[in-house]
């Protein structure tokens, strides 16, 4: 594990720590999201503290961020950009849109409506935008970070499956245990209620930290052992939709950040199972008698896992 790595990962687990307290594992697990170069859903009701996190991971990196509050009357073009007529010269130039930065926080992303949601699709896969005929790279790294209320709440637009598939990771935060909420009530007494932070990283160094993370040993094993989950997902009587290839690939490449935020330059089939749910669980979709018995994915992923077979210590 090169030290790069390792003074990287820490501070930024640590300088989004001071932002969102007591949700160690969900920073962690966001962290390990980004050194994949890979996009974030925080999906939770509101006021747990989601769009404090995404603002915390964009502050945390030097490079270009913007925010994007997604409202039922935003317009694609709001987001990637729009073709302008120019007067002066009597020619059509681009002007970008939020999506040319590092990192775009898009805040409760399934209150658009699903042609703006679209407009996503290109740019979280390819990392480029089209427009008026000609492709226009992104910078490097780019994140999308976005945050949404249960599809329950009023006024939402859940996300197709497509789109969900961009996602490499959905985490939830829920609630802060009670000291924890019991010390937020006091520092707003106090009126400690910035939550901002420096920035630790740049975006060349995330970028150099992401090439390293990416080629973190994975054995054969490992790589045969994330096949057969997504497999058994495929096979599952209670799914009418299971973990697609872009899934395995998120699953390795999840696998290794985690491997990475823990100091370690190899994946073990731990490292997997704790991003699986990560993962994988906004990636499946139940079958209607399954969602009638009360069954959720989390509990799905959580029997796959049981049922699998593990690699041998030695073989992974």
């Amino acid at each position: 594990m090169s030290r790069e790595i390792s003074s990287v990962v820490q501070a930024l687990v640590d300088n989004v720590d001071r932002a969102v307290r007591g949700k160690h594992q969900q920073i962690r697990m966001a962290v390990s999201c980004l050194l994949t170069e890979g996009h974030l859903l925080l999906d939770d009701v509101p006021g747990t503290g989601k769009t404090t996190l995404a603002k915390a991971i964009a502050d945390s990196i030097s490079g270009s961020w913007t925010r994007v509050q997604f409202t039922p009357d935003l317009l694609p073009s709001d987001i990637t950009g729009v073709m302008v007529y120019d007067q002066a010269n009597g020619v059509f130039n681009f002007r970008e849109g939020p999506v040319f930065s590092n990192v775009l926080v898009g805040d409760e992303i399934n209150r658009g409506s699903p042609k703006t949601q679209s407009a996503l699709l290109e740019v979280m896969e390819e990392r480029q935008v089209t427009a008026d005929g000609v492709s226009r790279p992104v910078p490097r790294p780019f994140f999308v970070v976005a945050t949404q209320n249960p599809r329950d709440f009023q006024g939402t637009f859940p996300l197709p499956d497509v789109q969900l598939d961009r996602f490499t990771m959905r985490i939830t935060l829920g609630y802060t245990d009670h000291q924890t909420e019991v010390r937020l009530l006091d520092d707003y007494h106090r009126g400690q209620r910035d939550h901002s932070v420096d920035a630790v990283t740049d975006a060349e160094q995330l970028e150099r930290v992401i090439d390293q993370v990416d080629v973190i040993e994975a054995a054969p094993s490992i790589n045969d052992y994330i096949v057969r989950i997504a497999a058994a997902t495929r096979d599952h009587p209670d799914l009418r939709l299971g973990v697609s290839t872009r899934g395995s690939i998120a699953l390795l490449r999840s696998a290794r950040a985690w491997a990475a935020t823990a100091e370690r330059d190899f994946v073990t089939p731990d490292d997997v199972q704790d991003v699986a749910t990560a993962v994988c669980g906004h990636r499946i979709a139940l079958t209607p008698e399954a969602e009638l018995r009360g069954a959720s994915t989390s509990t799905i992923i959580a029997g796959v896992l049981d049922e699998v077979e593990v690699p041998r210590r030695r073989d992974a």
